[in-house]
């Protein structure tokens, strides 16, 4: 049986539930009341995990006693502690033949009996093989919400890696598309050459004109030429 947090205080009936520690004391709960209560250093607590049986081999832990009375009882209650000593310590050769009677007392044999039959009523009999059980089933639990988290975890990785991609290309096509209108420009720059040599024949014109003048000119100096002759 599991027992872990499962305290008996001397000098107070019945069992406890650690709840928390303090500075110069530990704060339990009475499983029955539920009330709570400080226990301090100079209380004698006893954890029942804790607890050993005496018997001709080795030692064995409370807890596997009180599978052995749930056997033996096929899960019904104990023997109530406050029967005759002798029907107690035949009760108990029943649970446990190799106890040592020596070192085990009437006294023991009727806490255990009494601590038993309250788990029993408040229903706090558990099994190690079912504690295991449940640990097992929240472990399974737990990696296969790990398993989901990191599935989720690698397709939106994968989803944010597409997005990227699409993105860069898109981009590239619209830096395409502006790329484009520059020959556009190439164009427009050839066709205004013609222009250009079109103001070049327009300032030519004036040379002309000033050949001209020149022409006139001529004559008027062939006509000094003949008035000298004939002087």
């Amino acid at each position: 049986m599991v027992l872990k947090d499962i305290m008996a205080i001397s000098g107070h009936p019945g069992l406890f539930r650690f709840i928390a520690k303090g500075k110069n004391a530990i704060i339990v709960e009475h499983l029955e009341t539920k009330i709570r209560s400080s226990a301090f250093s100079s209380a004698r607590v006893n954890s029942l995990e804790e607890i050993s049986i005496f018997t001709e081999g080795e030692d064995m832990p409370l807890g596997k006693v009180f599978d052995k009375i749930h056997e033996k009882e096929s899960g019904g209650v104990a023997i109530d502690y406050k029967s005759d000593p002798e029907k107690l310590k035949s009760w108990f050769e029943g649970v446990l033949p190799d106890y040592d009677r020596e070192r085990v007392y009437v006294s023991d044999i009727k806490k255990i009996a009494q601590w038993y039959n309250i788990l029993h009523s408040l229903d706090l009999l558990i099994k190690d093989e079912v504690k295991a059980e449940a640990e097992a089933e929240v472990e399974d639990k737990v990696e296969a919400e790990d398993k989901v988290e990191a599935e989720d975890k690698v397709e939106a990785e994968d989803k944010v890696k597409v997005e990227d991609k699409v993105e860069v290309v898109d981009r590239v096509e619209v830096e395409g598309s502006q790329e484009d209108p520059e020959p556009e420009k190439k164009d427009i720059k050839a066709e205004k050459k013609p222009v250009k040599q079109k103001s070049q024949i327009k300032k030519e014109k004036p040379a002309e004109s000033s050949g001209e003048a020149d022409n006139s000119e001529k004559p008027a100096s062939n006509k000094k030429k003949s008035k000298s002759g004939n002087k």
